[in-house]
């Protein structure tokens, strides 16, 4: 039990400080003792209220223009995702999608320090928002979703709120598919509960954390984020 606590406070004062990347330390933490299948339900439940707490608390940064299209494609994702599941190697699928959020993160590091290496455009920008939307609707993991929000955003604010509110309708589908093909249990439901007070603790302490540094810091963290959640992706899955 000792691990769960430590790996709820962690994942979550990472979501809290950076928005994203709780599920890749969750499972990371838990990965090597516990059973994925047991890992993926209660990081779901635990994730649901800090979403809605990182919207509500960042809301004044909410853009439609941003999260409506991907929550679009992010709904859209299951459709050629099931097909894709029942015909490609999924393993194989994330491995090429974390290659391209390395990608990614390396030319926003560039852009950070002045080296502008692809200039901005919006059918690449679209065509990454659909990819990160089918991979975040496939798999539950938000990484490229949260690489093209931050292209798309210029404030840590911005960011969190746009992405967090398109993770909330993440977490309310797979919640239904999980809870439809047996995968949320009773079990999985009270350890969540009983982890609800860390994660919050966790979220809280990663919020004021945030607070306390500079924007600039934040942004630039969010992006080696990034970059380190997508090599992790394609190591794991290789």
């Amino acid at each position: 039990m000792v691990i769960w606590i430590i790996a709820t406070f962690v994942a979550f004062f990472v979501k809290g400080l950076c928005g994203f990347a709780n599920t890749l330390v969750f499972t990371s933490i838990l990965g090597f003792g516990v059973n994925n299948v047991n890992i993926s339900p209660v990081e779901l439940v635990l994730g649901f209220p800090s979403n809605i707490i990182m919207t509500w608390k960042n809301r004044k940064g909410l853009n439609p223009r941003i999260y409506l299209p991907l929550i679009v494609v992010l709904l859209i994702g299951s459709i050629p995702g099931a097909i894709l599941l029942k015909n490609v190697d999924a393993r194989l699928i994330k491995v090429l999608f974390g290659a391209v959020v390395v990608l990614v993160g390396i030319e926003m590091m560039f852009r950070e320090y002045g080296k502008e290496l692809v200039r901005d455009s919006k059918p690449v920008m679209a065509l990454v928002g659909i990819v990160g939307g089918l991979m975040c609707g496939l798999f539950g993991v938000g990484v490229l979703m949260a690489a093209c929000v931050s292209r798309l955003t210029k404030t840590s604010s911005e960011f969190k709120a746009n992405l967090s509110l398109i993770f909330i309708v993440d977490n309310l589908v797979r919640m239904v598919t999980y809870t439809l093909f047996g995968i949320i249990t009773f079990e999985s439901l009270k350890l969540s509960i009983f982890l609800m007070p860390i994660m919050l603790l966790g979220v809280f302490t990663g919020i004021k954390s945030a607070s306390l540094l500079d924007e600039g810091k934040v942004k630039k963290l969010v992006i080696v984020l990034l970059i380190i959640s997508g090599i992790a992706l394609m190591i794991k899955n290789l």
